[in-house]
């Protein structure tokens, strides 16, 4: 009996393709990273891209419509079985019903220092992580993080629940006190911004048939389709070391080494115009 070639075809590339997803995103390992918020090429005003992705459709993932504030099937399923068990008083049910509701899942692009050759990836997190950030942005002392001549590279510590003594990871996320470039140069920032992904390219939002196979095929205890989510929503205890961070500030004012305005950058920020203009 030979082999299907198609067959092994088709799962290369299918494999091929889960590598290339992998290698844009970023996921914090146990011990201590450094990486810096980047400004997101495809909406200048705000670098954090909620999603809303379906996590218990079997075993596999869906980004939800109603990230655009379009109809999704399974949200008007979970709906029904709410408001059903509001009738019936079937707690069940409405378990149920909350269970299929989208989560929030943000990203945001980032480059990890001493890996800046990788280029931009993207940090996915929960709400608690999210909510730790935007507090950082909103510190006047901080303010935003992620501008490219004037910002803050974040210290990311990551326990596992085992090393934390806990039995979930923890996050700390420990802002740097001096203001720093993104990068050196123009053409480094050139790089940066040419080779970063839209996610939606990467997540892309399945129509509302598609998702209608889905969920019929889950509900006759069938599996269809491809997972295009995130591999888990899995939540971390988040702490903001602001005290550490602020601390060390103090001490290194005065030795804290001013921004260079670099020949190649006379005028990152312009630069950076350019480059959201094309």
């Amino acid at each position: 009996m030979s082999i299907n070639l198609d067959q092994v075809r088709d799962r290369l590339k299918t494999l091929q393709s889960q590598t290339k997803k992998q290698d844009s995103f970023w996921k914090p390992t146990p011990g201590k990273h450094v990486i810096r918020i980047v400004p997101y090429k495809f909406n200048r005003d705000n670098p954090f891209i909620e999603l809303l992705f379906h996590y218990n459709i079997g075993n596999k993932s869906y980004l939800s419509p109603q990230t655009f504030n379009r109809p999704d099937p399974i949200v008007n399923f979970a709906e029904k079985l709410k408001a059903n068990a509001n009738i019936t008083g079937k707690k069940d049910d409405w378990k149920q019903g909350k269970n299929l509701e989208p989560k929030l899942r943000t990203f945001v692009p980032i480059v990890v220092r001493g890996k800046e050759d990788e280029g931009v990836k993207f940090w996915g997190f929960g709400k608690t992580v999210y909510q730790e950030l935007l507090g950082l942005i909103s510190d006047p002392e901080y303010g935003d993080i992620s501008d490219i001549a004037s910002g803050h590279d974040i210290t990311i510590e990551f326990k596992s629940a085992e090393q934390a003594g806990k039995s979930f990871p923890q996050t700390t996320i420990r802002p740097k006190p001096a203001k720093t470039k993104l990068v050196d140069g123009s053409e480094q920032l050139k790089s940066l911004f040419d080779t970063q992904k839209n996610i939606l390219e990467i997540y892309k939002e399945p129509t509302y048939e598609e998702l209608e196979t889905v969920l019929n095929a889950w509900l006759n205890g069938d599996t269809v389709g491809t997972s295009d989510g995130p591999d888990d929503e899995a939540e971390t205890e988040t702490v903001t070391d602001f005290a550490s961070a602020k601390l060390a500030a103090s001490k290194t004012k005065h030795e804290s080494t001013p921004i260079k305005s670099a020949t190649a950058v006379e005028d990152i920020s312009t630069d950076l115009d350019k480059l959201f203009e094309n």
